[in-house]
C-alpha cells in the first residue's frame, strides 16, 4: 500500500512541476520536506528510499556555487574543450544568421499555444488582391505549358514583355524604387497560382523576388547601389540573376574555389582600388539572359591593400554582364525544364570595389549576407512551387477518380485509390499549412532560417509524393504527354525542387537538426562559446550559471515527458475545441524530444556532426511538430469547419505518427545502448501507441477531394481555375460538374434495369435516344446525358501525333524501319532526346 501511496504523491508532484517555475532552492526546500513527511509516516518504502534520498543529497550539494563549481561545471567546461571541434567563421555565420520564431518553442519542449494561435490569419491586402486577379490572372492566361515546354523552349517574347511591364519581378522592392513592396503571403500567393499554370513561368518570377540581388540590395546596399539598381530592377530593364555555385562547391559553397583579388585597375578611364576575378559557375537561373549578375566569391588582398587580413571571405558583388571578360549565354536544360538557366564565367574581370554589394565595408562578409537572404527565398519560393504542384494534383486527379469509371463505378470508390487521394488531401493540407504559417511569421518580421530548411525539404519531398500518387491514379493518362497533359510537367521537375538551394539529403541529415540544435536551444551555443573562451572567473561563474539552468532544463523535459507520457498526454498543455487532444500531444512528443536531444547532444558532443541519420531522424520529428501545430493553426483561422476536420485530423496523425518513427529510431540507433533503455521508458511509458491515419479516416478525407464542395476549394485555393470545357484543366471541373449532374438520373435508370452495354451496334447516342423514345427520360435529361458522356470522352482522352515527328511537331526523318521503333511509336524517348 505505501508503495502506492507514494507512486501517487511522486506522481502529483511531479505533474505540479510541469505547471510552476521555480528556483533551486525552493525545489530543494519543497522536495526534502516532502522525503521527510513521507519518511516519518511510514509510507516511503525502504527500496524507493535508497533512491530517492541520495538524489535530494545530490540537489542539496548543487546549492552551494563553490562545491557546485569544483565538482560539476569546471570539469564539465574543461570536457567540453576537449571534445568539442572549433567553429569556423562560416559555420558561426551560418548558425547565426536568421531568427528563431514558434520551432524554438517546439524544440524546447515548451510550446506556447497562445503565442502560436495569437499570429493574425494569413490574408491579402486589397492591392495584393486586386493584382492577383488582374495581373496574375492575365499572366496565367497567357500561359500554354506545352507551347513553352516543347515548341519554344522558352516563354513567349509577349510574356517577358508583360512581366516586365506588370513588375513581376519586384514584388518585394519597395514602391519608393517603383517596386510592389507585397507581403512575404503576396510573394508565396503569386508563385503558388502561376506555379499551377506553368512550372517555367513561376521559376522566372520567384527567382529575381528570392535569391537575387534586389534582396541582397534592400538588405545590405549602399544608398547609391539602391538608388541606381533597385528602380532598374522594378522597371525590368535589368534582369537579373545570382551565381553561387560553382562546379568543385555545390552543396559545401562555403569552399567556392571562385576568387577576387584586391588590386588597382582602370575602370572608366581611372584607376580605381577593385577586385580581379576568376570564376565558373552553373546552374544559374536566369543566367543566359541575364544583364545584372550578383556574384559570390573569395576574396583575396595579398598586398594588404584594405588595411587589414589577407583572407577576407566570401564576398558578393553586382557585375553587369556586358563587362569584358564576362560570358554568359549558355543553356542547361534541368529535366526538360524551360526557363533560362546556364553557366557563366568570368576571366580577369576587374570591378571597382563600389561594385561590391554594400561597399568596402562588406567585402568579407557576404557568407552571412547570404544566409539571411537564402532564409527569406528558401521560405518563399521552393514552399510556394511545392504547394502548387500538391494543390493541382488534388484538384485535378479527385475530379479524374469521380469522372473516370471502370468496372461501372468511379475509380475514387475503390478503396486502393482512396487511398492514394487520402494521402494526395491531407499532405495538401498540412503543406499549404506549413507555408502559410511561415509567410506569416515572415510579415511579422521573422527570418526564420530553421523553418526554411523545414519547409524545403518537407514541402518539396511531399509534393513528389502527392504528385507521384497523383500519376499513379491518372495511370495511362498520366504518362502519355501532350497538350492535353495536365501532371507531366510537375513530374518531371518535381527533381529540380528536391535538388535546388540546398539538396534535400543535406538539408535533411545536416541542416535542420544540425541548425536548430545551435540556434533554439537555450543554452547550448553559450556553452560553446565559453568552451573556446580562456578560463577565467568570469567565464567559470557564467558558465557554471548557464550549466545550472541547463541541468535544470534537462531535468524539466525528463519530468514533463514522464507525465505527459504516462497520463496519455491528458495533463500536458493543450487548446481548446474539437482539436484539443491534438494540441496536448505534440506538447508532449516536444517535451520528449527536448529531453532526447539534450541528453544525446551531451553524450556524443563534437561527434554528433557525424551522426548523420541521428541528426535527420531529430530533424523529421521537429519538422512534423511544426507542420503539425501549422495544420492546427490553419483549422483554427477557418474557423474550425466540420467539414475540413477530415484534413486537419490526417495531418495531425499523419505528423504524430511520423514524430514516433523519428524518436523510436533516435532510441533504437543510440550509441549507449544501457541509456537508450532508460530513455525509451521516458519517452515511451505506455509504448508506441500513435499509428497513420485510420482507413475511415482516409475514406472521408478522400470524398472530400471527389466532389464539389466549399471544402475542395479551400483545400486547392489560390490555384489558377478555369471551367471551360476548352481548357487543359477547366475540362475537368466542366466534365466534374456534368457528371455528378448526370449521376442521379444514370441510377436512376440503373434501378429500372437501363444500363449502357457497349456493342457494336449500340452506340451511347442511340442508347440515349431510345430511352427518349421510350418515354423514360425528357429530352432534356437526355442532354443531361450527352453532355456528361461527351465532357468524360474529353477527360479521358490522351494526346497522339502522327508518324515520325518530335512532340514539337517538328518531323525527324527518320522511319520506324530506321530506328527499330514499333508502328505504335508516336514519339518516345528517343524523338524527344532529339
Amino acid at each position: 500500500m505505501s508503495w502506492i501511496v507514494s507512486l501517487i504523491l511522486l506522481f502529483a508532484g511531479l505533474t505540479a512541476t510541469t505547471r510552476l517555475r521555480l528556483s533551486l532552492l525552493t525545489w530543494t526546500v519543497i522536495f526534502g520536506a516532502g522525503l521527510l513527511l513521507l519518511s516519518v509516516t511510514g509510507l516511503l518504502p525502504a527500496l524507493l528510499a535508497l533512491i530517492v534520498w541520495p538524489l535530494f543529497i545530490v540537489m542539496a550539494l548543487f546549492n552551494f556555487t563553490t562545491l557546485r563549481q569544483k565538482y560539476l561545471s569546471t570539469p564539465m567546461l574543461q570536457y567540453m574543450q576537449k571534445v568539442l571541434p572549433p567553429i569556423s567563421e562560416t559555420e558561426r555565420q551560418a548558425i547565426e544568421a536568421g531568427t528563431t520564431w514558434w520551432e524554438a518553442d517546439l524544440f524546447q519542449g515548451n510550446p506556447n499555444y497562445e503565442k502560436l494561435l495569437s499570429v493574425p490569419e494569413p490574408g491579402l491586402s486589397g492591392e495584393e488582391q486586386a493584382y492577383m486577379d488582374g495581373p496574375v490572372e492575365n499572366l496565367c492566361a497567357m500561359l500554354d505549358d506545352w507551347q513553352i515546354s516543347h515548341e519554344l523552349q522558352d516563354l513567349p517574347r509577349e510574356v517577358w514583355e508583360f512581366l516586365a511591364r506588370e513588375r513581376f519581378w519586384a514584388i518585394n522592392i519597395p514602391k519608393q524604387y517603383g517596386g510592389l513592396e507585397f507581403s512575404a503571403e503576396a510573394n508565396s500567393a503569386i508563385v503558388t497560382k502561376i506555379g499551377t499554370r506553368s512550372g517555367t513561368a513561376a521559376v522566372t518570377v520567384m527567382v529575381p523576388n528570392s535569391l537575387g540581388p534586389a534582396e541582397l540590395l534592400l538588405d545590405y546596399g549602399t544608398r547609391e547601389q539602391k538608388d541606381y539598381y533597385l528602380p532598374r530592377l522594378a522597371a525590368g530593364d535589368e534582369i537579373p540573376c545570382f551565381g553561387l555555385t560553382n562546379p568543385w562547391a555545390g552543396s559545401d559553397a562555403g569552399s567556392i574555389p571562385d576568387h577576387g583579388v584586391v588590386c588597382k585597375g582602370e575602370y572608366r578611364g581611372e584607376e580605381v582600388l577593385g577586385l580581379r576575378l576568376n570564376w565558373e559557375k552553373r546552374y544559374i537561373t536566369l543566367g543566359p539572359v541575364a544583364t545584372l549578375l550578383g556574384l559570390a566569391f573569395k576574396a583575396y588582398d595579398p598586398d594588404r591593400l584594405l588595411g587589414g587580413e589577407d583572407v577576407l571571405g566570401i564576398t558578393c558583388a553586382l557585375i553587369p554582364t556586358d563587362l569584358e571578360g564576362v560570358r554568359t549565354g549558355e543553356r542547361h536544360y534541368p529535366m526538360d525544364g524551360q526557363f533560362q538557366n546556364g553557366p557563366n564565367y568570368g576571366h580577369d574581370v576587374f570591378i571597382p570595389l563600389k561594385f561590391v554589394i554594400g561597399g568596402e565595408e562588406r567585402v568579407g562578409k557576404g557568407w552571412r549576407m547570404l544566409m539571411e537572404s537564402l532564409a527569406v527565398g528558401r521560405a518563399i519560393s521552393l514552399p510556394a512551387s511545392g504547394t502548387a504542384a500538391a494543390k493541382l494534383s488534388a484538384r485535378t486527379t479527385g475530379a479524374y477518380a469521380r469522372i473516370r469509371e471502370q468496372f461501372g463505378i468511379p475509380i475514387g470508390k475503390f478503396e486502393g485509390v482512396q487511398e492514394a487521394l487520402a494521402r494526395i488531401g491531407g499532405l495538401t493540407y498540412m503543406m499549404d499549412a506549413g507555408r502559410l504559417l511561415t509567410t506569416s511569421a515572415l510579415k511579422l518580421g521573422e527570418r526564420p532560417s530553421v523553418i526554411t530548411a523545414i519547409l524545403k525539404y518537407h514541402l518539396t519531398e511531399n509534393a513528389r509524393t502527392v504528385v507521384n500518387d497523383a500519376m499513379d491514379i491518372h495511370g495511362g493518362r498520366g504518362i502519355c504527354r501532350g497538350p492535353a497533359n495536365y501532371l507531366a510537367q510537375a513530374y518531371t521537375q518535381l527533381p529540380i525542387l528536391i535538388t535546388v538551394e540546398g539538396a534535400n539529403i543535406l538539408t535533411r541529415s545536416m541542416m535542420i537538426f544540425g541548425q536548430g540544435s545551435m540556434r533554439c536551444h537555450p543554452y547550448l551555443l553559450d556553452e560553446i562559446k565559453f568552451a573556446q573562451s580562456e578560463i577565467d572567473a568570469t567565464v567559470r561563474d557564467d558558465f557554471d550559471e548557464t550549466l545550472t539552468n541547463h541541468i535544470g532544463y534537462t531535468a524539466m523535459n525528463g519530468i514533463k515527458s514522464v507525465v505527459y507520457g504516462v497520463s496519455g498526454s491528458r495533463l500536458a498543455p493543450g487548446g481548446d475545441g474539437p482539436m484539443d487532444s491534438y494540441y496536448r500531444q505534440f506538447a508532449r512528443y516536444s517535451a520528449s524530444f527536448a529531453l532526447l536531444a539534450d541528453i544525446t547532444l551531451l553524450m556524443l558532443g563534437g561527434e554528433f556532426k557525424r551522426k548523420e541519420s541521428l541528426s535527420a531522424r531529430f530533424g523529421d520529428a521537429l519538422s512534423h511538430m511544426y507542420l503539425g501545430t501549422a495544420s492546427l493553426k490553419r483549422f483554427k483561422d477557418h474557423g474550425e469547419i466540420e467539414a475540413d476536420r477530415p484534413l486537419a485530423e490526417w495531418a495531425c496523425r499523419h505528423s504524430l505518427h511520423r514524430i514516433q518513427i523519428a524518436l523510436d529510431g533516435i532510441l533504437r540507433n543510440f550509441p549507449v545502448r544501457s541509456l537508450a533503455v532508460l530513455l525509451r521508458g521516458v519517452v515511451f511509458p505506455l509504448g508506441r501507441c500513435r499509428h497513420e491515419p485510420s482507413d475511415r479516416l482516409g475514406h472521408q478525407v478522400a470524398e472530400l477531394l471527389l466532389e464539389p464542395s466549399e471544402s475542395r476549394d479551400r483545400l486547392t485555393a489560390g490555384i489558377d481555375r478555369k471551367s471551360t470545357s476548352d481548357d487543359v484543366t477547366g475540362s475537368l471541373e466542366d466534365a466534374l460538374g456534368k457528371v455528378v449532374q448526370a449521376e442521379p438520373l444514370l441510377k436512376k435508370l440503373k434501378e429500372q434495369g437501363h444500363r449502357f452495354e457497349p456493342a457494336p451496334d449500340n452506340a451511347y447516342t442511340d442508347w440515349v435516344d431510345e430511352l427518349v423514345s421510350e418515354e423514360l427520360i425528357s429530352r432534356s435529361e437526355a442532354e443531361v446525358l450527352r453532355a456528361a458522356r461527351d465532357a468524360t470522352l474529353r477527360v479521358i482522352a490522351v494526346d497522339d501525333f502522327p508518324p515520325h515527328t518530335t512532340l514539337s511537331g517538328r518531323e525527324t526523318g527518320t522511319s520506324h524501319e530506321d530506328n527499330g521503333g514499333s508502328g505504335d511509336d508516336q514519339g518516345g524517348d528517343g524523338d524527344e532526346a532529339a
